[in-house]
């Protein structure tokens, strides 16, 4: 009977190490999913900004070619013209006294053949000009297709790390982010209520939780303005940016219960005026400028991605 019960308990146990090995593939598995989207959602955007980018160069060209017939169209004017006067210009020398009237008239054409061709000239500088500068835009226009792509790229590199190395789903991971020193980070618990948390630089409240899908409703309060997320996933972060901080705060949830919630905010140690003053007071004195701080300048200002 005692070995019946331990073989019971053995099975009751390696089922449970089944259960727990699968969910946590599940888990893995959904965590790559929503990585492949915003992957596949930053590369469309490039796709889209590109493709914009060489239809406005596609119709520059077109500009071009355009430009560069007509300024061939007047240079052929011009040439016809400049052999009508040479022309004009010998049977004057080759004209008689008795044809004095026809020389006249030969001499009146010659100024009309110089005055047009005059206008012809100063026609084909004008398309000239609207030539070169089409070509300066297009130039432009290149060079702005490779700092896009640079930027994209940058971005999506970007994206790649905050999803693979900067998301801690446990308390020992945070523990370990924030002994980089680049970052506080601030832990939380929160259950269902209308009443706010404080967590570090911001507030927040929990309106709703699906256990099933591991997402929960969030309403953040931030500077005094609410940002309300509605299906926030488990290890889903969300970036809240403000003009006076050089770097974004950022808010995980890496716990899910019934009408309970774990997570933590994150929040750079330095904003952008403290960094300014720090460059500042490291660099070397050259010359002195009157202005105003560009955190100064700007106001403050919410955004989550």
């Amino acid at each position: 009977m005692e070995e019946y019960q331990r073989t019971n308990e053995s099975e009751s146990v390696a089922e449970r190490f089944r259960w727990q090995a699968t969910r946590g593939r599940v888990l893995l598995i959904l965590f790559i999913l929503a990585a492949g989207v915003v992957l596949g959602v930053y590369s469309h955007q490039q796709s889209i900004v590109i493709r914009q980018i060489v239809s406005r160069e596609a119709d520059l060209n077109a500009t071009i070619a355009q430009l560069q017939s007509q300024l061939q169209d007047a240079t052929t004017k011009i040439s016809g013209i400049a052999a009508a006067q040479s022309a004009l210009a010998n049977a004057a020398a080759t004209a008689s006294q008795s044809d004095a009237h026809a020389a006249a008239a030969a001499q009146s054409q010659a100024r009309s053949a110089a005055a047009e061709a005059t206008m012809q000239s100063a026609r084909l500088r004008q398309l000239q000009a609207a030539v070169n500068d089409q070509q300066m835009r297009l130039q432009a226009t290149q060079t702005d297709i490779a700092r896009t792509r640079t930027d994209l790229e940058g971005n999506l590199n970007s994206t790649r790390h905050e999803l693979n190395g900067s998301i801690a789903r446990t308390h020992e991971e945070l523990v370990a982010l924030e002994k980089r020193g680049a970052r506080d980070y601030f832990e939380f618990d929160a259950a269902k209520s209308e009443q706010f948390v404080h967590a570090g630089p911001l507030n927040l409240t929990l309106s709703k939780t699906d256990t099933k899908h591991a997402n929960v409703d969030l309403t953040l309060l931030v500077n005094d303005q609410k940002l309300s997320k509605k299906g926030l996933n488990l290890y889903e972060p969300v970036w809240i940016y403000e003009t006076q901080d050089a770097q974004p705060l950022q808010v995980v949830i890496n716990k899910i219960q019934k009408n309970w919630v774990h997570g933590y905010v994150s929040a750079p140690k330095y904003g952008r005026a403290e960094l300014s003053a720090n460059s500042a007071s490291a660099a070397p004195p050259t010359s002195t400028r009157s202005g105003t701080s560009d955190a100064a300048q700007s106001s403050a200002s919410v955004r989550t991605r």
